[in-house]
């Protein structure tokens, strides 16, 4: 039973370095070294309501990335560690189900944009 067991500990680090890769490829570089990373006083979310599903989607990208500025606001950092994740075919799933789950939020804000 302990090769279930280790597989398990395994798996699991596996996972954070993934989740890790994840929320680092959602930075949204350009983003950040435009500034964009939250500094704790500016208002940048003053709603999750937005007129159409892809204004949301679009926020549910923005949420995303400003998570991960927030987690690790050094750009630099961000930037040497890209080239470990970008070409991740896992990464880039488990980057989609972050944005995924970002916008059913955004949806469920916005009564999913039914008239």
């Amino acid at each position: 039973m302990a090769i279930p067991h280790q597989t398990f500990s395994l798996a699991g680090k596996a996972t954070g370095v993934l989740l890790f890769a994840t929320a680092l490829m959602l930075t949204g570089v350009a983003a950040a070294e435009d500034g964009e990373a939250n500094s704790g006083n500016d208002v940048w979310l003053p709603s999750l309501i937005t007129e159409t599903p892809q204004e949301g989607f679009a926020l549910a990208v923005t949420l995303s990335q400003k998570g991960v500025a927030t987690t690790q606001p050094d750009v630099e950092v961000r930037k040497a560690l890209r080239p470990e994740y970008a070409e991740d075919p896992g990464s880039l799933i488990a980057i989609s189900h972050v944005i995924a789950t970002h916008f059913q939020t955004v949806a469920a804000a916005n009564g999913y944009w039914q008239e």
